[in-house]
């Protein structure tokens, strides 16, 4: 058995790459997006209150996950949740707090994206998240998200709201690049660490955008539902799919059956 398979077998504390993963991961955006907009406006607390406040749950939930040594879907996708949360808020924190452009924001956390991926790459001489099974892993990869989701987080804003198109489109423009890394991946052949962390990265605004969409008032480009009912609605459906990933993964042996891998 090759050090791959015995690595996923054993100890892969992140879930496989399914239609199940790419699903709560759009609706964990989504909320992050609502959430963050709810607790900060809707509550009044203020972005500086709410990030100070969710990132120590974050941090909680990460100290959670890292101690659990293997993949546990309700610890695992709780730590996606708030640390979806705590990028929006990153991001919304350097532009409205500090009046960094968005423009600047994206740059910022591409090179700090690229940076991580370059130092992850140098210490462990991959990026698959087939093999994270040690601490040192994790942490690369728990960054790297951090900084995918500030990033979708800045380009998706820059997109909807300084390029003016609206909520609905950037949603419609960043399906549809998805779904040519998609035909890239599959026609192409292209590699498949490359195409998941670019679908990674584009599903966070892909999530925002229709989840502003759902949420903001009709004369600001939304539909007008608020973010509590939006928040509420994404929080049910994945609380849904981790119930049912759980009941998967209790039925099946670890990462070999009971999946069908994408990347």
């Amino acid at each position: 058995m090759s050090q791959l398979v015995m690595a996923r077998v054993q100890a892969n504390r992140v879930p496989e790459v399914t239609v199940e993963f790419w699903l709560i991961k759009l609706m964990a955006v989504t909320m992050g997006e609502t959430a963050a907009d709810y607790l900060a406006v809707n509550l009044g607390m203020g972005l500086t209150a709410t990030s100070l406040i969710m990132s120590a749950i974050l941090i909680g939930a990460l100290f959670w996950q890292f101690a659990q040594k293997r993949y546990v879907p309700h610890v695992y996708w709780t730590a996606v949740v708030l640390i979806s949360i705590v990028g929006t808020l990153v991001t919304d924190n350097l532009v409205d707090n500090f009046g960094v452009a968005l423009e600047t924001t994206a740059i910022a956390f591409t090179a700090l994206l690229a940076m991580t991926f370059a130092v992850w790459y140098a210490s462990e001489k991959t990026l698959s998240i087939h093999s994270i099974y040690t601490t040192r892993r994790e942490a690369f990869y728990w960054l790297a998200i951090l900084f995918t989701f500030a990033l979708g987080t800045a380009v998706g804003d820059l997109v909807a709201e300084v390029f003016a198109l609206g909520y609905l489109t950037t949603g419609i423009i960043f399906g549809a690049i998805i779904g040519a890394i998609a035909l890239c991946f599959y026609i192409l052949k292209m590699n498949a660490i490359l195409a998941f962390w670019l679908a990674y990265i584009l599903t966070r605004p892909l999530g925002a955008s229709f989840g502003d969409l759902l949420s903001q008032p009709m004369e600001y480009g939304g539909l007008g539902f608020g973010t509590i009912i939006t928040s509420l609605l994404f929080l049910a459906a994945i609380a849904g799919l981790v119930i049912y990933m759980s009941v998967s993964a209790k039925t099946s042996a670890p990462g070999l059956k009971g999946t069908h891998q994408i990347f």
